[in-house]
């Protein structure tokens, strides 16, 4: 086996380039590049030569959430509920500052990035009133990553439908439309809100909202409002169609804007979608197989408290190593409603509920009721397949330059609800270029900011996970799951986890005090192994330019970036910064990569029709003082860049398995 050792490349390079040899330099790391020539073949991805992709990127970032002007940091309450006269300009940094952002990231082998975009930044001046600098700014954003060979899709994010529900997405007027009073929320049990609870603020609980009023009313509506609410109107539209119309024609004018830019290759059609009541057999009860820790009302609790009369429910928390009722607790403000003082509850409208003689009765606890994963088919799919049409048209309608791709190779990136269900089934007789984006999280760590190595929640299957080999092996399967689900029920679409990612503050925060984030890195390296063991796609959440130890992500507690400029730029990057092949000139048969020893290995059968050599991208930060390379069944040549390596390999004629193995010098 051929063996090379290139430690001296980095420095060499550094020390004794001149402008010009840096140029050239900067030229070859650009080859291979993804460009605007990515396409979906059967269950991956492939670039011009028809070569398999493994995507690996950020998302950017969790800051998109909130507004840059004011500043919408989720513990500031100022300028909370003052929704039109925002700006998410600079979000996710500063146009000036992208170019060094985009060249860190590509340095890092983060090349596909999952580009955060809410419905707010585009319109939330007023109904079909559009954000025309937030959407140049996005354009220079985009043109930006062109620049450092970065490819995109767009995600219009949203968490629990708005920041005024208590997380992030649809604009203020939405809520006020249907007669909300977002000022109540947090008094009347219909929100749950840093931004009045100040550091009394729950940790982790903002996702407890999809079982509140303002959330779980919202969705309802927007997903089933013919179904659930027939006759409720928004200026003299249905309610579900005045929803999706705005949200659909706000997405419609991002996509007009970005359809020019080749390295923008499709959207997600809407993050973590949430169910609302649809579902629930009897509004009397709370929704089954749905546990966070916080306060866990039912549909009809929800509408008790919002009309204000306080009630008591469900209290969830940790019990015996999962999450359990663990008592009750009171919901509401006696008198202090979450309807503006001439508005009516839009559910007692509906003729859920009505009064009697001043009391609160319900009329049709049935109203939700639907089959099991009939959300999914019934309502999310048909609403997918319109936002599909839509996105698609504009892409059509919109000028192009002459290195566009066509409509039909932009790619639709879908999941399921946010309650942890499966993405909607799809056939060949659905919309082509489908992918499957699931999101996963590791569930003990993330809710209890806690990593312990030996312990994780299986939440499909509702039990612990005991033991440092059971947990990895529980990583490895949870994304053979996703995977098994797009070729089994989603006709063999592509496959990449959107969310994943672990809390940098965890542990007691103990990696602030001592500069020591090892621990984030045995975690993150556990991710990473069962992506590799996997094949498969990701973007990491998440990139946040601004973070910083106190506030963290600045958005209701969380602190998940993968960068803070306190720590010095990137953290716990050894744990994510890792080789990989990123586009193989065959199929891949297994990747890995041990990062304790620094052993990368990968092994594929070429394809002997594919010209262009395999890539694999090698971060010098694993290899400090170089490695040894071993290959068999190809050769491979090295393209020095500045801070990683490109190995290029070729097939040795008739060769029916390509291996190659790196191993770090000592």
């Amino acid at each position: 086996m051929p063996t090379s050792s290139p430690s001296n490349i980095r420095s060499a390079v550094r020390n004794t380039a001149s402008n010009a040899r840096r140029r050239r330099l900067f030229s070859a790391c650009r080859l291979g590049r993804m460009g605007g020539n990515m396409e979906i073949l059967g269950d991956h991805f492939v670039d011009e030569s028809l070569r398999s992709l493994i995507l690996r990127g950020v998302n950017l970032g969790g800051n998109c959430k909130i507004p840059a002007s004011p500043d919408g940091r989720t513990h500031l309450k100022e300028g909370f509920y003052e929704g039109k006269t925002v700006s998410f300009v600079g979000r996710p940094f500063p146009a000036a500052e992208s170019d060094g952002h985009f060249a860190r990231l590509a340095a890092w082998g983060q090349r596909f990035e999952r580009f955060l975009v809410t419905w707010e930044a585009v319109e939330h001046a007023g109904p079909g009133i559009y954000d025309s600098a937030y959407l140049d700014y996005l354009e220079t954003v985009v043109e930006s990553a062109a620049r450092h060979g970065i490819s995109l899709f767009i995600d219009p994010h949203q968490d629990v439908w708005s920041r005024w529900s208590g997380g992030d997405g649809a604009p203020l007027w939405t809520l006020e439309a249907l007669g909300f009073e977002a000022r109540h929320f947090q008094a009347s049990g219909a929100a749950l809100l840093h931004q009045e609870m100040g550091p009394d603020y729950p940790r982790m609980q903002w996702f407890s909202n999809h079982l509140r009023l303002a959330c779980a009313t919202m969705f309802t509506l927007f997903f089933g409002g013919d179904d659930f609410a027939p006759g409720i109107e928004i200026e003299g539209m249905p309610v579900q169609h005045f929803l999706q119309d705005h949200y659909i024609a706000a997405m419609r004018e991002v996509a007009r804007r970005l359809a020019k830019y080749p390295n923008v290759v499709g959207f997600d059609s809407l993050n973590e979608p949430g169910t609302g009541f649809i579902g629930i057999g009897d509004a009397r009860v709370r929704r089954q197989g749905f546990s966070i820790p916080g306060l866990a009302p039912t549909p009809w609790e929800a509408m008790l408290a919002g009309e204000g009369f306080p009630v008591e429910v469900d209290r969830v928390g940790v019990r015996r190593l999962g999450l359990k009722v663990v008592g009750r607790a009171l919901l509401g403000s006696a008198g202090l409603r979450a309807w503006k003082d001439n508005a009516v509850c839009v559910w007692r409208r509906a003729g859920v509920w009505d009064l009697e003689a001043g009391k609160p009765i319900l009329k049709d606890p049935g109203r939700f009721a639907a089959e099991p994963e009939a959300f999914n088919e019934r309502w999310l799919k048909p609403f997918v397949a319109r936002f599909e049409s839509e996105i698609r048209g504009a892409f059509n309608e919109a000028p192009r330059g002459p290195d566009s791709r066509a409509a039909a190779r932009f790619a639709i990136f879908v999941e399921g609800a946010a309650q942890g269900e499966n993405a909607p089934s799809w056939t060949n007789n659905d919309p082509a270029n489908i992918v499957n984006s699931t999101h996963w999280y590791d569930t003990f760590t993330l809710t209890f900011k806690l990593w312990t190595g030996f312990l994780a929640f299986d939440t499909e299957r509702g039990k612990a996970v005991i033991g440092p080999s059971a947990v990895k092996a529980y990583f490895r399967e949870a994304f053979a799951r996703i995977a098994r689900h797009s070729r089994k029920r989603m006709g063999g679409v592509p496959s990449i986890v959107g969310e994943f990612g672990l809390p940098f503050d965890m542990n007691g925060r103990k990696a602030y005090r001592r500069g020591d984030f090892r621990l984030q890195e045995k975690a993150l390296s556990a991710y990473y192994d069962a992506l590799d063991a996997n094949l498969m796609n990701a973007t990491i959440w998440n990139y946040v330019a601004d973070n910083t130890h106190q506030w963290g992500d600045g958005w209701n507690g969380e602190d998940l970036s993968v960068f803070c400029e306190e720590d010095g730029g990137g953290r716990a990057l050894p744990g994510f910064v890792r080789p990989y092949a990123y586009a193989t000139a065959g199929r891949i048969i297994e990747m890995s990569f041990n990062q304790r020893l620094g052993e990368f290995l990968l092994r594929y059968e070429p394809d002997e029709k594919i010209a262009a050599p395999t890539e694999v991208f090698v971060p010098s930060l694993q290899y400090p003082k170089g490695y040894a390379l071993e290959v068999s069944g190809c050769v491979a040549a090295e393209r020095a860049c500045e801070s990683w390596i490109w190995l290029d390999l070729q097939p040795e004629p008739g060769a029916a398995e390509c291996e190659l193995i790196l191993r770090r010098h000592r």
